[in-house]
C-alpha cells in the first residue's frame, strides 16, 4: 500500500473556481458523498477550458478523455458549504495532462480533499489520440 498524499495548502494550485454544494450532494451520513469530489474535478477544470475558449463540448474536434482518477479526502464538506477548486497541472505530456484538484473549503488554507485525474487528448471523430493542440498547450503551461 502507498503513503497516504501529504495534504496540500492553497500554494500548490496556480487557479481557483468557486463550486456550490448542492442538497443532492449529502448523503445519508450527512456529509458530500465521495463520488461528488470527481464531479467537482471534472466541473472545475472543463469550465475553465470553456471559458479559456479551449473547449467546445458540442464541436471542438479534439476532446480530453478522463482516463485516470483518484482522490484523498481529509476532511468532511456538507452543503450548504461553500467550496473552491485549485488546479494545477502536475504532468504535461505530448496527448495527455495530469491534472492536481484541490477541494478547499471557502477560504481555507489546507485541502479538505484533493486528487488528480489524467486526460488525454482525443480527436472527438476517431477517438483516437492527438498532440495537445498548441493554444491549449500553452493555458495548460501556466498552470504548471
Amino acid at each position: 500500500m502507498s503513503e497516504r498524499p501529504v495534504r496540500l495548502t492553497r500554494s500548490a494550485f496556480r487557479l481557483f473556481r468557486p463550486i456550490a454544494t448542492r442538497w443532492m450532494d449529502n448523503d445519508v451520513y450527512g456529509h458530500v458523498n465521495n463520488v461528488h469530489y470527481y464531479s467537482y474535478f471534472d466541473s472545475a477544470v472543463n469550465a475553465w477550458l470553456v471559458e479559456e475558449g479551449l473547449l467546445d463540448i458540442g464541436t471542438s474536434p479534439v476532446v480530453g478523455l478522463v482516463v485516470e482518477s483518484g482522490c484523498t479526502y481529509f476532511e468532511s464538506v456538507a452543503f450548504p458549504e461553500r467550496l473552491e477548486a485549485g488546479i494545477a497541472v502536475a504532468h504535461l505530456g505530448r496527448s495527455s495532462v495530469r491534472y492536481l484538484i484541490g477541494i478547499f473549503k471557502e477560504g481555507a488554507e489546507i485541502a479538505a480533499a484533493q486528487g488528480h485525474f489524467v486526460h488525454v487528448h482525443v480527436e472527438r471523430a476517431t477517438q483516437r489520440p492527438v498532440d495537445i493542440p498548441a493554444r491549449t498547450r500553452e493555458a495548460l503551461t501556466r498552470l504548471a
